[in-house]
């Protein structure tokens, strides 16, 4: 089975995302996962056993820049990503204010 990992580092300020809320869902939107980035900001075993289809990923961004007191544009991040086979998966995110990027990582 395949396993999932992740990854949140805020680019405007240079620094992991420590502290924040990630939900793992299958496409159904049932809820298979969750969990909250380390000092890193990572989550290094969100989820082991993923089967074949697709998965959601929600980034609670909205939440974790209001306790940096910071104003976002952005109040969820949700990434949909296909799992194809018995592999390991790695969701980074690149987070900002106003913007963000994510890619398939290792």
């Amino acid at each position: 089975m395949a396993s999932l990992s992740t990854h949140v580092l805020d680019t405007a300020s240079g620094r992991p995302a420590a502290g924040l809320r990630i939900v793992l869902e299958s496409a159904d939107g049932s809820v298979l996962a969750e969990g909250v980035t380390d000092d890193d900001g990572r989550i290094g075993d969100l989820a082991a056993d993923l089967v074949a289809e697709d998965h959601v990923l929600r980034f609670d961004t909205g939440a974790w820049f209001a306790r940096l007191g910071t104003t976002a544009f952005y109040p969820e991040v949700v990434v949909t990503f296909t799992v194809g086979g018995d592999e390991h998966y790695h969701v980074p995110l690149l987070l900002s204010p106003f913007g963000y990027s994510t890619y398939r990582g290792s």
